[in-house]
């Protein structure tokens, strides 16, 4: 009997495992306040953002409105989700929108001078700008989102090969890459080993950028390439053999300050980045750069650097609350009823228990299905709407029930 019970109990875990797909699009919303809107907390730091082609066509003025306006105020019209946006307030109603008013905050200023706009909010994406879903493109390629410009990439439009990691949490497209052209050295220490892409007769022939050996007699070299997480080795043999004879002659001292700066500790004496350019590979500044989960903590924060953040506009790299990740984190929070079913299962009797799962999955199935259909035709899941899937439920429901007595 226990053993039964124990199959059942995993026959249900699988279940839930199976729903990390649904979990992870209602994280994206779960942070975002369904009823209210945003408007009022000003440029949030990270929120669901969504356009409106019916009220903005063409989007010659771009638009985003936040999640509780998109389900009460757009209901209806032709919305699509830009997933998430950083420093965004809400601009349902604002002149942008003409004669259009929010009604949920009806006084709004006329812009938000602080918001930025690309080319998603015109339904456009990548550096093909094209839009997604893409009928006329016959690849099947998931799209990544650059975490400085926010735009969404294909895989194949990178200029590098996509890295299938559980701790590559975090992309920089190289555009960005140059514009903040700080974080290189970076790269060369803490991201993922760079593996570029170049066309040759139209084609995308994947190259591996070759790793030099150390020299075993320089101890500044070899824990500068062992203790980087994810670093490279130098590639210029010359160079390493220069630097050796000339770390060797010199005191333990000496070689102790020409190692990279890994301590946790950031002081504002040391300036991190300055160390890094001073030791070890140079990276090739071709292609994104896919970074380890951890990677904001390594960089500098001394004054000079963060100034440099500030002319970049990339301060926010500092913050490590900033991440998507963090942010569906809070969507997390929220239990989805794990707990609450395996301590309920624990007290019924195997038949039950059984029964249970069976209504459990169909009910998943329903629900999957139901948003499914939404995210195909793009349109936003609206109170209405899913008020309305689960008086169908009861329906049928009641239909079955009432069979069950003819």
């Amino acid at each position: 009997m226990a053993a039964n019970q124990d199959d059942c109990t995993m026959s249900l875990s699988d279940i839930l495992a199976d729903e990390d797909e649904l979990r992870e699009a209602l994280c994206v919303l779960a942070g975002s306040d369904p009823e209210n809107c945003s408007y009022p907390r000003g440029y949030v730091k990270r929120q669901a953002v969504f356009a409106c082609s019916t009220c903005t066509p063409g989007a010659a003025e771009p638009a985003g409105i936040c999640l509780a306006c998109a389900n009460k105020c757009h209901d209806g019209h032709d919305i699509f989700e830009l997933y998430t946006k950083r420093n965004f307030r809400c601009d349902c109603g604002n002149d942008k929108f003409g004669d259009f008013q929010c009604q949920l905050i009806p006084a709004k200023d006329n812009k938000n001078v602080k918001n930025h706009y690309n080319h998603n909010f015109r339904g456009s994406y990548c550096s093909c700008d094209r839009p997604y879903p893409d009928t006329d493109d016959e690849v099947n390629d998931e799209m990544i989102q650059c975490v400085v410009c926010e735009d969404w990439f294909h895989t194949r439009h990178l200029g590098c090969t996509v890295e299938e990691s559980e701790e590559l949490q975090e992309m920089v497209c190289e555009p960005c890459m140059n514009k903040a052209q700080f974080l290189w050295p970076y790269a060369a220490h803490f991201a993922a080993p760079p593996v570029i892409k170049v066309s040759q007769s139209q084609k995308d022939e994947e190259v591996n950028v070759e790793e030099g050996e150390t020299g075993g007699c320089c101890d500044a070299i070899k824990n500068g390439s062992e203790e980087s997480s994810l670093g490279l080795e130098s590639t210029k043999q010359e160079k390493e053999e220069e630097d050796c004879s000339s770390s060797c002659k010199g005191t333990s001292q000496e070689t102790t300050t020409t190692s990279p700066v890994r301590s946790s500790t950031k002081t504002a004496e040391a300036c991190r980045l300055k160390a890094l350019q001073g030791q070890g590979p140079e990276r090739p500044r071709e292609g994104a750069v896919f970074w380890p989960y951890s990677w904001r903590s390594e960089l500098c924060t001394c004054v000079s650097c963060k100034r440099a953040y500030v002319d970049a506009e990339v301060q926010f790299l500092l913050d490590e609350s900033d991440t998507v990740l963090a942010y569906e984190n809070q969507g997390r929070t929220e239990p989805f009823g794990e707990d609450l079913l395996m301590s309920f299962l624990g007290s019924m009797d195997r038949v039950q228990q059984l029964e249970m799962i069976y209504h459990y999955n169909e009910l998943k199935t329903e629900i999957t299905s139901f948003l499914r259909q939404f995210a195909a035709e793009g349109e936003v899941v609206t109170a209405e709407a899913i008020q309305q899937f689960f008086e169908g439920l009861q329906s049928r429901k009641r239909r079955r029930t009432n069979a069950g007595y003819q």
